[in-house]
């Protein structure tokens, strides 16, 4: 039987697992899907090790960026975004760990196909980017991909972007696409929302969250009692993982 499966921390309320299993069920596929909850990224050799029949992983927060080191190669596009969330495993006899890890990102190819068909030209053309973690990468890629500009909103200063304190509703007004890319928001914690001017909001805006666990975060409803277009992250995560499995299969 193969086996696929899921690092970081914490996973108790992974969509991954749930899709792959079901997908395998469905399908009479002969493999199964693991969560790995490991608390450091060094833990990812022992899963390695001890999992010989492992083909493939995802890699959610918080090892999008640290996994890179762990790789052999990365695809030309994870390495321009500098994340990772899908790994394939290539099993080999001449290398010191008897194995071969290549990186690529599909968070950046669910995301663009997610939220392209939201986009109205001439309004959808500045976008603020909630987060600066590695799933807010894929989405700035994407964004540039499809002649977006953007700009990063961050909890502390840093060079490019703006703090929450920051946000006026001038710079609202002038960003109609607002991505939370942060975990704000996710079960059980779904009070908890990114700090904006929402009374700023208007029918124009386009808000987007990662988030899909509750379907609609605070985040989403309070840009939906303002009018505004609001779409939750569960199609991004199934178009996402199509992609991996896509990548883990090829030359099967």
């Amino acid at each position: 039987m193969k086996m696929y499966g899921l690092i970081g921390y914490p996973l108790q309320h992974s969509f991954s697992s749930k899709f792959f299993n079901e997908k395998f069920k469905d399908e009479n596929i002969d493999a199964e899907y693991l969560n790995f909850e490991i608390e450091h990224i060094f833990d990812l050799r022992r899963i390695l090790v001890f999992n010989p029949h492992l083909k493939g992983l995802n890699v959610t927060i918080p090892y999008k960026e640290a996994v890179i080191t762990f790789l052999d190669d990365i695809s030309p596009v994870a390495k321009e975004i500098g994340a990772v969330n899908v790994i394939k495993i290539e099993r080999t006899f001449t290398d010191t760990y008897g194995y071969k890890l290549k990186g690529y990102n599909t968070d950046y190819i669910g995301f663009k196909k997610s939220i392209q068909p939201l986009i109205v030209p001439n309004l959808h053309n500045r976008a603020l980017v909630l987060g600066t973690g590695g799933a807010s990468k894929a989405v700035c890629k994407a964004l540039e991909s499809l002649g977006i500009a953007w700009t990063y909103v961050s909890r502390t200063p840093k060079k490019g972007a703006l703090t929450y304190d920051a946000l006026t509703p001038e710079i609202l007004s002038d960003n109609k696409i607002i991505i939370n890319t942060t975990p704000l928001g996710t079960f059980p914690n779904v009070d908890d929302c990114p700090n904006i001017p929402y009374s700023a909001l208007t029918p124009q805006h386009l808000l987007y969250d990662l988030v899909y666990n509750p379907s609609v975060t605070t985040f989403l409803k309070r840009g939906q009692q303002m009018g505004s277009t609001i779409k939750n992250g569960a199609e991004m995560l199934e178009l996402q993982a199509l992609a991996a499995w896509d990548i883990w299969t090829e030359g099967k």
